[in-house]
C-alpha cells in the first residue's frame, strides 16, 4: 500500500512558523495565514484549526500541493502523517 492510498493528515507546528505564505500559496485549500502573521491548517468548513497540533485531512486532489509545502517550508514546521498509525510521512519528522 503506497502512502497515496492511506488517508494522511496534516498540521503546523506555530511556534517554528516563519510566516512566510509559502504552504499558503501551494495549497489555499488547507493552508491559511491568520492575522497572528502565522500559518495554520483550515479544514473543509474553512474554519482555522488554531488549537496546538491540531489537524486536517489531506484531500487526495491537493496531496502534492501539501507535500510541495512541507518540503519548500523555510520553518519546517508542515506535519504530513499517516491517520491509522500517526507516522509522520512528510515533514520534518519523516524518515
Amino acid at each position: 500500500m503506497s502512502v497515496t492510498d492511506e488517508p494522511l493528515e496534516v498540521w503546523i507546528d506555530q511556534d517554528l512558523c516563519t510566516g512566510d505564505g509559502i504552504c499558503a500559496q501551494y495549497a489555499p485549500e488547507v493552508f491559511e495565514l491568520d492575522i497572528d502573521g502565522l500559518a495554520y491548517v483550515k479544514g473543509t468548513d474553512d474554519e482555522l484549526r488554531q488549537q496546538p497540533g491540531e489537524s486536517v485531512p489531506v484531500p487526495l486532489t491537493v496531496l502534492q500541493d501539501v507535500v510541495d509545502s512541507a518540503k519548500e517550508c523555510p520553518g519546517d514546521c508542515i506535519h504530513v502523517r499517516r491517520v491509522r498509525d500517526r507516522v509522520e510521512v512528510y515533514g520534518p519528522d519523516a524518515d
